[in-house]
Protein backbone atom coordinates (compact mmCIF):
# COMPACT_ATOMS: atom_id res chain seq x y z
CA UNK A 1 0.00 0.00 0.00
CA UNK A 2 1.13 3.42 -0.56
CA UNK A 3 1.07 5.84 2.05
CA UNK A 4 -1.97 8.57 1.40
CA UNK A 5 1.04 11.56 2.48
CA UNK A 6 3.57 10.22 -0.01
CA UNK A 7 0.79 9.73 -3.04
CA UNK A 8 -0.70 13.92 -2.46
CA UNK A 9 3.18 15.03 -2.88
CA UNK A 10 4.52 14.51 0.50
CA UNK A 11 8.14 13.79 0.93
CA UNK A 12 9.06 10.58 2.46
CA UNK A 13 10.29 11.29 5.84
CA UNK A 14 9.01 13.93 6.94
CA UNK A 15 11.10 16.84 4.97
CA UNK A 16 10.04 20.26 5.90
CA UNK A 17 8.61 19.63 9.32
CA UNK A 18 10.16 20.21 12.46
CA UNK A 19 10.00 18.15 15.57
CA UNK A 20 7.30 16.29 16.67
CA UNK A 21 6.11 16.98 13.08
CA UNK A 22 5.22 20.66 13.48
CA UNK A 23 5.48 22.15 9.85
CA UNK A 24 7.01 26.11 10.61
CA UNK A 25 5.79 27.37 7.33
CA UNK A 26 2.20 26.65 9.00
CA UNK A 27 3.31 28.78 11.66
CA UNK A 28 4.79 31.38 9.95
CA UNK A 29 1.90 31.48 7.89
CA UNK A 30 -1.05 31.91 10.75
CA UNK A 31 1.62 34.32 12.72
CA UNK A 32 1.28 36.58 9.61
CA UNK A 33 -2.61 36.38 9.58
CA UNK A 34 -2.88 37.19 12.87
CA UNK A 35 -0.78 40.22 12.60
CA UNK A 36 -2.91 41.15 9.44
CA UNK A 37 -6.01 40.65 11.29
CA UNK A 38 -4.69 42.97 13.99
CA UNK A 39 -3.84 45.48 12.19
CA UNK A 40 -6.43 45.92 9.90
CA UNK A 41 -9.41 44.73 12.38
CA UNK A 42 -8.66 44.98 15.54
CA UNK A 43 -6.48 47.90 16.45
CA UNK A 44 -8.79 50.42 14.53
CA UNK A 45 -11.99 49.42 16.35
CA UNK A 46 -10.29 49.45 19.59
CA UNK A 47 -9.47 53.00 18.56
CA UNK A 48 -12.45 54.16 17.35
CA UNK A 49 -14.32 52.43 20.73
CA UNK A 50 -11.78 54.52 23.09
CA UNK A 51 -12.20 57.45 21.01
CA UNK A 52 -16.20 56.97 21.45
CA UNK A 53 -15.96 56.62 25.39
CA UNK A 54 -14.14 59.37 25.67
CA UNK A 55 -16.84 61.80 23.54
CA UNK A 56 -19.56 60.11 26.31
CA UNK A 57 -17.21 60.75 29.19
CA UNK A 58 -16.66 65.32 28.11
CA UNK A 59 -20.12 66.04 27.06
CA UNK A 60 -21.00 69.28 28.84
CA UNK A 61 -24.04 71.19 29.20
CA UNK A 62 -24.98 73.21 26.03
CA UNK A 63 -22.61 70.50 23.72
CA UNK A 64 -25.16 69.93 20.61
CA UNK A 65 -25.58 66.14 19.82
CA UNK A 66 -26.63 63.49 17.33
CA UNK A 67 -28.41 60.41 18.84
CA UNK A 68 -28.39 56.88 17.36
CA UNK A 69 -32.17 57.36 16.69
CA UNK A 70 -31.12 60.44 14.72
CA UNK A 71 -32.62 62.82 17.66
CA UNK A 72 -30.67 66.44 17.47
CA UNK A 73 -30.93 68.40 20.14
CA UNK A 74 -28.72 70.27 22.67
CA UNK A 75 -28.05 68.88 26.42
CA UNK A 76 -29.77 70.45 29.50
CA UNK A 77 -29.17 67.82 31.78
CA UNK A 78 -26.39 65.45 32.41
CA UNK A 79 -26.33 62.06 35.03
CA UNK A 80 -24.08 59.33 34.64
CA UNK A 81 -26.58 57.33 32.45
CA UNK A 82 -29.21 59.76 31.28
CA UNK A 83 -28.91 63.39 28.96
CA UNK A 84 -31.62 65.52 29.30
CA UNK A 85 -31.96 66.93 25.67
CA UNK A 86 -33.64 69.87 24.09
CA UNK A 87 -35.02 69.08 20.62
CA UNK A 88 -37.33 72.42 20.08
CA UNK A 89 -38.37 75.21 22.68
CA UNK A 90 -39.76 73.49 25.95
CA UNK A 91 -39.52 70.01 24.52
CA UNK A 92 -37.20 67.69 26.45
CA UNK A 93 -36.08 64.21 26.32
CA UNK A 94 -33.51 62.18 28.29
CA UNK A 95 -31.88 59.42 26.46
CA UNK A 96 -29.02 57.20 27.69
CA UNK A 97 -25.51 58.42 26.90
CA UNK A 98 -24.93 55.12 25.08
CA UNK A 99 -27.23 56.73 22.40
CA UNK A 100 -25.08 59.99 21.65
CA UNK A 101 -23.24 59.04 18.39
CA UNK A 102 -21.96 62.04 18.01
CA UNK A 103 -21.26 65.73 19.07
CA UNK A 104 -21.55 68.51 16.66
CA UNK A 105 -21.11 71.32 18.22
CA UNK A 106 -19.07 72.12 21.73
CA UNK A 107 -20.56 74.32 24.13
CA UNK A 108 -19.42 78.01 23.70
CA UNK A 109 -18.00 77.32 20.10
CA UNK A 110 -20.11 78.79 18.04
Amino acid sequence: MINSAYAMGAPPGGAGTGPGGVDFSFLIMMAVLFGIFYFLLIRPQQKKQKEIKDMIANLTYGDTVITSGGIQGKITGLTDTVVTLEIAEKVRVKVARNFIITVLQKAGKE
